[in-house]
């Protein structure tokens, strides 16, 4: 685990939001979260059929692998999640 970041907010009062159409899987958001929010897994038909042509070609490129937000009441929004992913696919929400 990374050393923890100061962080603006306490936990559970964001959420990590991933686009799907975006998100190639490549794990920089897993490796760098120091509060083990994500995880590594395989987009489910549901999700996958939602995605947009080339949400679906990129899906499929890289073995329907993608991030997950596993534990988003333990988001800090230290935004290393956001920095971190090479396509942009991570931002953060309010929780409702």
């Amino acid at each position: 685990m990374s050393e923890k970041k100061s962080c603006s907010e306490k936990s559970g009062r964001v959420v990590p939001v991933i686009d799907r159409n975006r998100c190639e899987g490549k794990a920089d958001c897993v490796r760098v979260c120091p509060y083990e929010v994500f995880e590594i897994g395989v987009i489910s038909a549901d999700q996958r059929s939602a995605l947009s042509i080339r949400g679906k070609l990129k899906a499929w490129g890289h073995g329907g692998k993608q991030a997950f937000v596993v534990q988003p009441n333990l988001c800090h929004a230290c935004n290393l999640c956001v920095e971190a992913c090479p396509e942009n696919a991570i931002s953060l929400g309010s929780v409702s």
